[in-house]
């Protein structure tokens, strides 16, 4: 008799055991699939929401706690990117607005350059005429920022001879190099060098980076392009520190010795190739700059 008992305890005592490894392994199960699709509705842009195969109602329970949470993060990233967008486009009909009464403004001063005047009074108009000249400038960069900001992702991408777009570039700068005692050293690759970009951009980013390279340099300046792609902009800047440095592709971040910027044309330059998925770089040591720029292949 005694037997019979024992043996219906120890059944009875496998059967909890065997109830309570499935019951382990379904929780497990349920963990698992909350875990992967929690991380996949992070990552992807869509509405769809976590959904578990498990019945058990303290899983079931942390599921529809999880899609309450990514309801209000879908509804955050909305609300942010509706504002980014109406922030960007208010900045862009900003910059595009000051155009037209700065344009009038340098226009008059020409015509009032021009009326008999006493020497001093044309040293004020000369005085009015680069600070108005100088906040043109600056109000063309900033909506050229913000036009690139705004079209962000509507980069027509083709093959780029990289080679022959630098070549342009430093061709169409070397007159202002000159002017300002900036003899560059050109080292290119004669292997084609092709990538898929937007050659506008491209122009533009090397644009910026030879504008850099005249506001900073100390009179020298090193342009190379790799085998593998590389392009390395170079030049000594005594007046720069790595803290500098660090900042320079930062939005609106200016050194003194660029007072006339903005700030932007690095960032413009960092956004573009971003855009392309290339990536830059700023490195300082031994009292030289060095911007470096690599796109995938």
């Amino acid at each position: 008799m005694m037997n019979g008992w024992l043996w219906a305890l120890t059944g009875g005592g496998l059967f909890i055991i065997l109830l309570l490894v499935a019951k382990i392994h379904m929780l497990r199960k349920a963990a698992r699939e909350i875990e992967e699709a929690f991380a996949d509705r992070l990552m992807a842009d869509t509405n769809t929401l976590i959904d578990i195969s498990s019945n058990d109602q303290s899983m079931r329970s942390l599921a529809n706690v999880l899609n309450e949470q990514l309801r209000e993060l879908r509804a955050q990233r909305h609300r942010y990117l509706l504002g980014d967008r109406e922030l960007k486009n208010a900045v862009t009909n900003i910059a595009h607005d000051l155009r037209t009464p700065l344009t009038a403004i340098c226009g008059y001063l020409d015509l009032l350059e021009r009326e008999e005047s006493t020497e001093a009074s044309l040293r004020y108009i000369g005085i009015m005429k680069d600070r108005a000249g100088m906040l043109s400038e600056l109000t063309e960069e900033l909506f050229r920022y913000s036009v690139i900001v705004a079209t962000e992702g509507d980069a027509r991408v083709e093959p780029v001879l990289v080679n022959e777009v630098l070549e342009e570039s430093i061709a169409a700068f070397y007159h202002i190099l000159k002017d300002h005692g900036i003899t560059p050293v050109i080292r290119l690759t004669e292997e084609k060098v092709i990538r898929h970009l937007d050659p506008s951009s491209l122009t533009r980013i090397f644009s910026n980076l030879l504008n850099n390279a005249v506001k900073y340099s100390d009179g020298d300046l090193e342009i190379a392009l790799s085998e593998t792609g590389e392009i390395l902009f170079s030049n000594r800047a005594s007046g720069l520190d790595e803290a500098q440095v660090g900042r320079l592709f930062d939005r609106f971040y200016t050194v003194e010795t660029a007072r006339k910027s903005t700030g932007l044309g690095l960032a413009i330059s960092k956004t573009l190739v971003e855009q392309m998925n290339g990536t830059i770089t700023a490195s300082y040591h031994n009292l030289r700059l060095s911007i470096c720029i690599v796109f995938p292949c």
